[in-house]
């Protein structure tokens, strides 16, 4: 015991955290399903006051940063946890997607991208998520795990078209996103008989796509 104990929140802070989060639950169900719904919708969704949400967020583009913030933060701690883990390559990195499956960050990138402008935190999350990756796919690569036409920028569009998945009730689509996903691991672990068409989009190309101004 270090001596320390954490205070509980008053019934105010309390009820206030508890709104915050239905709010951000809110929004995500919502946003991911239509992200040109109003802010309306996620306070009619959360059951709380259009005015208790712009206490919390004063705009649309607030409260989908925040999301996205969020989700940025997500994956950076599941791509840490991988490379701490010192075990077998193919089998941390294998973890590593399947948390990122159950975490269901990349239905954000999917349905957002474009739809606001990203802060310059945002920016550095998404450098630093990318560093990691680069750290993730050059252990494997190392390790011989995965097949050597495959290319550190294919895993975000593999995780988006996972997280397009969507039938039935939560536990379905998760299910079946799994499913998918170990398909995906079959085919990316080496030997690989047959070479991929095409070439990997680009760390730019990826970006651009969260340029509100892009065509």
């Amino acid at each position: 015991m270090d001596g320390t104990t954490t205070t509980p929140l008053s019934g105010r802070k309390a009820q206030a955290a508890r709104n915050d989060q239905l709010i951000l639950d809110a929004a995500r169900a919502v946003f991911i399903a239509d992200p040109t719904a109003p802010i309306s919708a996620v306070a009619e969704r959360a059951g709380v006051g259009i005015s208790a949400l712009y206490r919390r967020y004063a705009s649309k583009e607030d409260l989908l940063r925040k999301l996205c913030g969020d989700g940025l933060r997500r994956y950076l701690d599941a791509a840490e946890e991988m490379l701490a883990d010192d075990g077998d390559a193919w089998e941390a990195f294998a973890r590593f997607m399947r948390n990122l499956v159950d975490a269901d960050t990349n239905s954000l990138t999917q349905r957002l991208a474009g739809t606001f402008v990203p802060t310059e935190e945002l920016y550095r999350d998404a450098a630093r998520a990318q560093e990691l990756n680069e750290q993730i796919f050059a252990r494997v690569r190392a390790a011989e795990a995965v097949r050597p036409d495959f290319d550190v920028n294919d895993l975000s569009l593999v995780l988006e078209q996972l997280a397009s998945v969507r039938l039935g009730d939560e536990d379905r689509t998760r299910e079946l996103r799994h499913r998918y996903l170990t398909l995906f691991l079959d085919g990316l672990r080496q030997p690989s008989p047959t070479p991929l068409p095409g070439s990997p989009p680009t760390w730019a190309e990826l970006g651009e796509r969260w340029n509100p101004e892009r065509p």
